[in-house]
């Protein structure tokens, strides 16, 4: 990341540390120090800029991966649902009460069927013409629900943990760091200029 602002730290401080003598005809060295460094700012500006782009799209992607787990949530759940309730109605059509009094004892086949009892009633609501329409109808939806839920799930590439305490550590030292020291170098350039 910092590739080419060290270079510029590195090669302004071996300038001034050497000095800029005009007289000896070295304005092509102090126009590219200068040009060195006002180089160094930019991609500092820049570096910075791109780490924040970078955590901002980090934030957006997490407030995108939020709401697609919550329409999961909502989804599957509808679907799943569904499906219990298309089950039931299957299988409690198939099975009378005195069958399953028979496998698990009356008191638990009384608890079963109350429990079960809304589904029924409301199974008992179609039509008897309409009942395989209704089912393949039913079923159709629980598959788009589950294909909604996978389609609306889809989530968005997070930084690791690592990755962001990388870029907070290369802000931080763009700003604790290499602008003073640009700073530092600039202010040396100009009083060397101006001997």
């Amino acid at each position: 990341v910092f590739g080419s602002g060290v270079w510029c730290s590195v090669v302004c401080s071996s300038v001034l540390s050497s000095g800029i003598n005009a007289e000896y005809g070295d304005k092509s060295i102090a126009h590219t120090l200068q040009s060195i460094l006002n180089t160094l700012d930019k991609d500092a500006d820049t570096i910075m800029e791109k780490i924040d782009e970078e955590m901002e799209r980090d934030r957006a992607h997490g407030k995108h991966n939020m709401k697609a787990h919550t329409w999961w949530l909502i989804l599957t759940t509808l679907a799943i649902g569904l499906l219990l309730s298309i089950l039931t109605q299957a299988v409690f059509s198939l099975v009378s009460q005195k069958l399953l009094e028979t496998l698990i004892g009356k008191e638990h086949s009384v608890l079963v069927f109350e429990t079960i009892t809304p589904v029924l009633d409301a199974f008992s609501l179609i039509p008897e013409d309409n009942k395989y329409f209704i089912f393949a109808a039913l079923i159709f939806s629980n598959l788009l629900l589950f294909l909604l839920a996978k389609l609306l799930s889809r989530t968005k590439p997070r930084l690791t943990s690592k990755q962001k305490r990388q870029f907070a550590s290369d802000r931080k030292r763009i700003v604790e760091t290499i602008k003073p020291q640009q700073s530092d170098m600039y202010g040396k350039y100009l009083a060397q200029c101006s001997e």
